[in-house]
């Protein structure tokens, strides 16, 4: 009996390991102290750039849009998405991203897999000047089935106290505005593959005229990364508030700023919806 028979393959295991240390050195700025191997990472804060820095965190995943990603054999993007929807949840809060680190768990270890989704967080990670300083790739063939995955990140950025963005200046007549997202993102996918698993018209590999794509592509374009947008807008006065739209919509997500007793008027006709809203709907 050894660890192979057992479904662990410790060779996939050392395989990925060094792709992943040299596409995490890609990332690494020169706050970060050493290469991957340790068992932490070790990152010199810039404490000379702030007077009372505030660090924010935050995990999180990209739910069952791995499922598509699976079905389709296309992995790179689901790196890219880990990344740019914890540096959204990080930004609205007034944040820059620092480091980022990465949390892989699968039935039966794929290099060739791990190799496009370390490829897609260490270019999500170099756009964002953000360091990937470390992270776990596990093979639990007794919790996961041979062929499926998981995949978390975890981000830490830092803020100047003084500059936090909270939602708190948020006052009655302030106008909502919204920025465009690249399709759903990382959220409803649970629904989405239902309603594309039931129509064969709207199939994942069907080309459909209104995307330009196929349903598929359409429905694996990245998360987008707001950091430029966002950077660019929260020093300006007059902004109060930042809401990344995830898991809940626009409603269920805005409203968490808003101090008590204000309340949303949304015209929901204002834009254009994405085509791929309209197709699903």
């Amino acid at each position: 009996m050894d660890y192979k028979s057992a479904g662990v393959d410790l060779a996939a295991s050392e395989q990925s390991k060094q792709t992943i240390a040299e596409l995490a050195r890609r990332t690494h700025t020169k706050n970060v102290l050493h290469g991957i191997g340790l068992f932490g990472g070790f990152f010199q804060f810039p404490q000379q750039n702030y007077r009372e820095p505030v660090l924010v965190a935050s995990t999180d995943g990209v739910g069952t849009k791995i499922k598509l990603a699976c079905q389709l054999g296309k992995y790179h993007d689901i790196g890219v998405d880990i990344v740019n929807h914890c540096i959204n949840d990080i930004m609205v809060g007034g944040a820059e991203p620092l480091f980022f680190l990465d949390y892989l768990a699968f039935g039966r270890l794929n290099p060739a897999i791990v190799e496009e989704l370390i490829a897609g967080i260490s270019e999500a990670c170099r756009a964002a000047n953000c360091a990937l300083l470390g992270g776990e790739t596990a093979e639990m063939p007794d919790v996961y089935h041979a062929g499926e995955f998981d995949i978390a990140g975890t981000i830490v950025g830092v803020v100047e106290k003084a500059k936090i963005i909270n939602g708190s200046a948020i006052a009655a007549d302030d106008v909502l505005l919204g920025v465009a997202s690249s399709g759903l993102h990382t959220n409803g996918y649970s629904l989405a593959r239902k309603i594309v698993a039931a129509n064969r018209e709207i199939a994942a590999e069907v080309y459909r005229d209104e995307l330009g794509e196929t349903v598929g592509q359409a429905l694996l374009r990245p998360h987008r990364s707001y950091q430029k947008i966002i950077a660019a807008l929260r020093d300006l006065e007059g902004v109060h508030g930042f809401s990344h739209i995830t898991g809940g919509g626009i409603v269920g997500n805005t409203k968490r700023l808003l101090p008590v007793g204000l309340k949303l008027e949304i015209d929901w006709n204002a834009w254009k919806w994405p085509p791929i809203f309209t197709l699903l709907q």
